[in-house]
């Protein structure tokens, strides 16, 4: 039997052997435990079953669980996920991009993407790219995954207006992410509204450093319950140590509120109110946006976040 008929078998190509030499060739296949290279059919299809899921920082329980769920929700589509983590570094991310083209990978979902030059000629090549969580930084009309962050910083200045709290304190990463820079305009425009103001900081930090090094820095003079909206629940971590230093209770002297709710909220942060991003329902929207494409539509999906309130 020559390798011709059995790639021709192996590869489902009609009337190419007769149905005795497919037995065999299939009796071979299973004893050997072989499974037919992809590559060779994603050449002649151009597509594959791989799809890659670029995230900006696994070490973000956040992304971690979006990821996660995505990965279970591609996985029942018959579908491959490969993972990669940019450290929220364009070289990096760049990097992984070029390679998941020249693999012929389906679609590439970039959770939490970065500014590039190599992004945006892929974008503007219409390459397959839906954006979870951060809108594309070379295109805001590009498909997108996530929630309304501008309502919700809305929702953050809301319940601390409610308990009487005017002046927060805002601790947030790089505002080139347009889910940072949106939950920033919606927290300030509604301080704004009700006659209020934020005092803010940022650093290029992990996220803990942020809350650790700048908590104390954000709080105005003593007088009256005080508040810091923490832009991630790594950023509250972070903050409630230093206050906790500063013989600060949280929340009776201080009240943060962070972002994302980590799962662990509840067993390890009871002190902490956050806004929940709905981690589960990612997975699922991933994919029907990824189908919207394949039929030429790129659309938003946009989640529904909720406030859960804590010891406030």
């Amino acid at each position: 039997m020559s390798i011709a008929t059995v790639s021709r078998v192996v590869n489902g190509i009609a009337n190419k052997a007769s149905a005795d030499t497919a037995a065999r060739v299939w009796a071979a296949v299973q004893m050997l435990g072989y499974r037919p290279g992809s590559v060779g059919r994603a050449l002649r299809h151009r597509q594959s079953r791989l799809v890659a899921l670029i995230a900006a920082n696994l070490a973000n329980p956040a992304m971690a669980a979006i990821a996660a769920s995505a990965e279970a929700a591609l996985r029942a589509e018959g579908l491959v996920m490969v993972l990669c983590d940019s450290h929220d570094r364009p070289d990096l991310q760049d990097e992984y991009l070029l390679e998941m083209r020249a693999q012929l990978a389906r679609a590439t979902v970039l959770l939490g993407a970065v500014a590039s030059g190599p992004l945006a000629a892929m974008t503007a090549a219409g390459d397959t790219l839906l954006f979870v969580n951060r809108r594309n930084p070379a295109r805001s009309a590009s498909p997108f995954v996530g929630i309304d962050n501008r309502r919700a910083g809305a929702d953050v200045a809301a319940f601390l207006l409610a308990r009487g709290i005017d002046r927060p304190g805002i601790l947030h990463g790089d505002r080139a992410s347009s889910a940072t820079a949106d939950r920033i305009a919606g927290f300030a425009d509604a301080l704004a509204r009700a006659g209020g103001a934020a005092r803010t900081a940022t650093a290029a930090l992990e996220h803990m450093e942020i809350g650790y090094r700048h908590a104390l820095d954000v709080l105005p003079a003593a007088g009256g319950r005080r508040g810091i909206f923490c832009l991630s629940d790594l950023i509250a971590y972070g903050a409630h140590r230093r206050l906790a230093e500063a013989g600060l209770s949280v929340p009776r002297d201080v009240i943060l509120v962070g972002f994302d709710d980590n799962p662990l909220n509840d067993w390890v942060a009871p002190w902490l109110s956050s806004v929940r991003v709905p981690y589960d329902r990612f997975g699922p929207a991933v994919v029907a946006g990824l189908q919207e494409m394949a039929q030429g539509r790129g659309v938003d999906t946009v989640l529904e976040h909720r406030l859960v309130v804590r010891g406030a």
